[in-house]
């Protein structure tokens, strides 16, 4: 049995095990994703809607036996994140989530990837712990994070803290649309910037 039907069915026998799906699904899920062009599984559930992330993220832990995290949202860090190139990170589907007790926590698809450590290993030398993610997730923080403008990337280090909360403050002045307020907040942060 190749890689990929072997995951197939250990993850249907986890979602099974864990009543997500019966038997009969699960046995149907592997045939078709084996018929399927997708080469991941989780991709393939979830681009069909044959199983919710939630369910699916917390089978693919149990198999990778690391903690589950759910990219989706995620404030990343942009100093982490500068350190990896675009296409290395989409390859490999991975994302660096943060440094904790300076060990380097990376969410990956496929954890157990024997190449990964070495491929991460040439751009940090910091001790690596692994967590699980889904494909397509870590795929769009990636590509969300890098299509960003230089200017939203340099954004938080333009600004120093007090800065920071009169744009955060004016913004949601602008967003209550309240029409007293706003020109005399806007020409304020206008006068504190030209200075």
């Amino acid at each position: 049995m190749e890689k990929r039907e072997s995951f197939a069915q250990a993850i249907c026998e986890i979602l099974v095990k864990h009543r997500v799906s019966s038997e009969a699904e699960g046995r149907a899920l592997q045939r078709s994703f084996k018929n399927a062009d997708k080469e991941q599984f989780d991709d393939f559930l979830l681009e069909e809607g044959l199983i919710e992330e939630e369910p699916l993220l917390k089978a693919l832990s149990e198999y990778y036996q690391v903690p589950p995290v759910d990219v989706t949202g995620y404030f990343f860090d942009t100093e982490l994140l500068r350190n990896f190139p675009k296409d290395f990170l989409l390859r490999n589907r991975i994302v660096p989530l943060e440094m904790e007790d300076d060990v380097l926590i990376v969410v990956a698809n496929d954890p157990e990837n024997p190449d990964l450590l070495s491929t991460i290993g040439a751009y940090t030398s910091e001790d690596i712990q692994f967590r699980v993610g889904l494909s397509r997730d870590i795929a769009d923080a990636v590509k969300e994070f890098y299509e960003k403008s230089p200017t939203d990337l340099l954004d938080e280090q333009d600004y120093d803290e007090e800065q920071l909360e009169e744009k955060e403050r004016y913004h949601s002045l602008l967003q209550e649309e309240d029409e007293d307020v706003v020109p005399t907040i806007k020409q304020e942060i206008d006068t504190d910037e030209e200075e």
